[in-house]
């Protein structure tokens, strides 16, 4: 409960965008490799949520990523970053309520695309269209739940996850209150372990570290 508090702060706090217009066409996943201070993660990018892959793509080559800070992390939760702002704030600035002037319409798929731990998804202000931030996104940690919790959400969320989902839920853990709400997008192939280092840095009462974890470059894998 504490965590969907958090969150609801969060989605409060982003700046209002315009809409994402986009429409581009990707015909296979893609990889991206994002360099840390904390080390080294691979995502991959799933090819049928095409505005949210496509639009993650677009920033990746145009760097925008490059030297942003994971602005927000929470052990047992999830990390956050791709707040422009964070490139140059200096310490103990709040950070999320930056963007890129446009949102993403929002494109879940939770048949499929669960927040499973290593979960790419994308973050969002309180808008009713739950639509995505155009730049902020968040990699799930989360926390393993047992059968009665599952149900339980799944009759809160009229949900009904397939048994490789909740066996996934069950096993590696996850953020299932997030199901349906927030766009997921991709998922981390290597580098769990650095989303976990990161997660568990000292960090001040807005979740920000206190020593800049930043994403020194992000780039597609040929």
């Amino acid at each position: 409960m504490k965590n969907i508090l958090l969150l609801s702060v969060f989605v409060l706090s982003l700046a209002s965008c315009s809409i994402f217009k986009g429409k581009q066409k990707q015909q296979e996943n893609t990889k991206v490799t994002m360099e840390t201070t904390e080390g080294n993660i691979t995502l991959l990018l799933y090819s049928d949520v095409p505005q949210h892959a496509n639009n993650f793509i677009k920033l990746v080559k145009q760097g925008l990523y490059d030297s942003l800070l994971f602005h927000r992390v929470i052990p047992n939760f999830m990390i956050q970053g791709g707040d422009p702002q964070s490139k140059t704030a200096p310490a103990g600035k709040a950070l999320g309520s930056g963007s890129v002037g446009y949102r993403v319409p929002a494109e879940f798929m939770v048949e499929k695309y669960i927040h499973k731990k290593g979960a790419l998804a994308a973050a969002r202000d309180g808008n009713p269209e739950k639509a995505s931030s155009g730049c902020q996104f968040y990699i799930v940690g989360g926390k393993t739940y047992n059968a009665s919790e599952l149900a339980n959400l799944e009759k809160q969320k009229n949900l009904k996850y397939t048994d490789a989902q909740r066996k996934l839920y069950m096993t590696i853990g996850g953020t299932p209150h997030l199901d349906n709400e927030y766009t997921v997008y991709g998922e981390v192939i290597e580098g769990l372990d650095v989303i976990t280092r990161i997660a568990s840095v000292p960090r001040d009462k807005t979740n920000r570290p206190y020593k800049d974890v930043r994403i020194i470059s992000a780039k597609i894998i040929k």
